[in-house]
């Protein structure tokens, strides 16, 4: 038996206000899932480095160690736990800063306990499901770029490109349903697993962040064509020549 269906996930909750967190501690336990708590960021990254969590619900604003530094540290040391910002911060800005730091969501405050928990479940059900929904396609092979869904990552001559999952799966489905154009909606809603609200960004950041990683390894070419108004294309373009 898959040990996903017998282990409830274990969720990390950074977040200075403990009457927040208490609460958030108890609807999720409430709904079977296994809590550790931290009231500062210090103490968050003990926590993520020493329980190896699930997910991540994560205030910004926070003491010792601000939830910016703690997203884009988690990251870096390589992390791919599903992170969920929780912020009274409410600007575009700040949620696109938050997304490219490594956040796969973003939830402004105040906020129902019912949509957290919603969010928690989509983020782990995307997160769970995609290594073993993409572990069954063949690598997708473009010149020297390729995707292998069975180890979630991507290669430029041979060299992986240092993806996130989410990232990853943004990129593959592009690839996978190449030369479609998807619009950002549908790319949300099977990436993210619900829909997407107005005037969400998400896909556009993710867009980005891919487009930034593959520029480095190839600098003459472009995979990720734009459909203005509408989505994203994956189509090969450029010097693809050595």
């Amino acid at each position: 038996m898959d040990k996903h269906e017998t282990i409830p996930a274990r969720i990390l909750v950074v977040e200075d206000d403990e009457s927040i967190s208490e609460a958030i501690v108890f609807n999720l336990e409430k709904r079977g899932f296994r809590c550790i708590a931290a009231l500062d960021g210090l103490a968050g990254l003990r926590l993520l480095r020493r329980e190896d969590p699930d997910l991540m619900v994560l205030d910004l604003m926070l003491p010792k160690m601000d939830g910016w530094k703690l997203c884009e540290q988690a990251r870096e040391e390589g992390y791919d736990l599903p992170i969920i910002i929780l912020s009274a911060r409410t600007s575009e800005f700040d949620k696109v800063q938050g997304l490219t730091m490594g956040a796969d969501d973003y939830l402004t405050k105040p906020f129902g306990m019912s949509e957290l928990i919603a969010r928690v479940e989509a983020q782990l059900r995307r997160h769970r499901q995609s290594g073993a929904a993409m572990a069954i396609p063949e690598t997708l092979t473009f010149d020297r770029l390729s995707i292998d869904p069975q180890r979630k990552e991507a290669f430029g001559e041979g060299e992986p490109l240092g993806l996130t999952s989410k990232e990853f799966a943004v990129l593959f489905l592009l690839a996978r349903e190449s030369p479609l154009v998807i619009s950002r909606e549908d790319v949300y809603k099977s990436v993210w697993g619900y829909e997407m609200l107005h005037g969400d960004r998400s896909v556009d950041v993710f867009v980005r962040r891919i487009r930034k990683k593959l520029a480095q390894r190839f600098p003459d070419i472009t995979f990720l064509q734009t459909h203005y108004g509408f989505g994203y294309k994956f189509e090969v373009s450029g010097d693809s020549g050595k």
